[in-house]
């Protein structure tokens, strides 16, 4: 393993029987074999609770490299397990190619008629799961399986939907930045989420079953697939759960701030809106409200977005509670090519 911060209780091997869940992640030609790399490495053979199954739907045509990385992905798990944990069994690999690339939606739906089991956990391909992510959410996903009081009117059911706080990076993992928390279930999430997503897609676990009920992720939503489903979800009465340890490294730079903002994004929301204003998810004046907040933000230039961004995640982090103290991030996985900083050392 390559983690040696402090064990933890949820760092440990669990001591009775979870249920097995799948991995699901999309790659397509945008992303680069050193992402994609970390990415796998950081959900598979560094969890100390890893998935049952990996699917992986190639979105579309790809690199060179990253399709050689997808052709022998299911011998070099094997491998890597056999080697490093010979106690535990190796995730099955699904790589599932798609000829075109028709969006993340349409993926991840795919991924879905895939995925072998009712727990799922979703990863892009550009962050890093921390090596307690499964270990911390899949217990408590199951723990709280009749606790979650968020929706139905008698205030019963399992959670179906469970997500958790997400820490920013740029680049380089060893210096994480900002903390993103959110509510964590009832009233306050729900309101919450009729202005903002209620849940960090990277983070999130969910039951197969509950997203199928839901129609699956929508595909003419645009950019915002995961916010539409989890309103269709909602309005289905379906329990979410957010915890507030930082489980996820989310990855976050110029071009990602430069994708927050712009005019065409702004229309994009401002379709969103109307639409939860027509389902019933919000009110006239909750659309009116959250249209002239996107436009403020959406249209602004990316330097001052960026600033109003962190201070608008600090003003909402210091409402909520505390995120819990981390251990140091993880170093980079051993099975990673190095990064440019390392071949820019072994050159000089």
């Amino acid at each position: 393993m390559v983690y040696d911060g402090t064990v933890k209780k949820s760092d440990q091997q669990p001591t009775r029987e979870l249920p097995p869940f799948t991995l699901l992640m999309s790659v397509y030609g945008g992303n680069t074999l050193r992402e994609l790399e970390r990415a796998v490495q950081s959900g598979t053979i560094e969890q100390t609770l890893p998935p049952a199954q990996l699917v992986i739907v190639r979105d579309g045509p790809v690199p060179d490299d990253i399709q050689r990385y997808l052709d022998s992905l299911p011998s070099t798990m094997a491998v890597w397990f056999a080697v490093e944990h010979p106690d535990m069994p190796a995730p099955t690999v699904t790589v599932v190619p798609l000829e075109e690339n028709h969006g993340l939606a349409h993926a991840l739906n795919v991924g879905l008629e895939h995925c072998l089991y009712e727990y799922i956990a979703r990863a892009d391909c550009d962050d890093v799961s921390l090596p307690n992510r499964f270990a911390t959410i899949i217990p408590q996903f199951v723990a709280s399986s009749r606790t979650a009081s968020h929706a139905r009117p008698d205030g019963s059911g399992s959670v179906d939907v469970l997500g958790s706080a997400i820490r920013e990076f740029s680049d380089d993992e060893r210096e994480p930045g900002q903390v993103r928390l959110l509510p964590a279930e009832g009233a306050e999430l729900a309101k919450y989420a009729r202005l903002q997503s209620p849940i960090h897609h990277p983070s999130v676990v969910f039951r197969k079953s509950a997203v199928i009920t839901a129609g699956g992720y929508p595909e003419d939503a645009g950019r915002f697939e995961d916010y539409m489903l989890w309103e269709r979800m909602m309005l289905n009465h379906a329990q979410f759960l957010n915890v507030p340890e930082p489980l996820v490294l989310y990855r976050t730079n110029k071009e990602a701030y430069e994708r927050r903002g712009g005019f065409s994004m702004f229309v994009e929301e401002c379709r969103l809106q109307w639409r939860f204003m027509r389902d019933g998810f919000t009110t006239p004046w909750q659309f009116l409200r959250n249209v002239a907040v996107r436009a403020a933000y959406r249209l602004t230039p990316m330097a001052i977005r960026r600033r109003a961004y962190h201070a608008i995640v600090d003003k909402r982090n210091g409402a909520l509670e505390s995120a819990p103290e981390q251990p140091e991030p993880p170093k980079r996985g051993r099975h990673s090519a190095p990064d440019d900083s390392e071949d820019a050392t072994s050159a000089s």
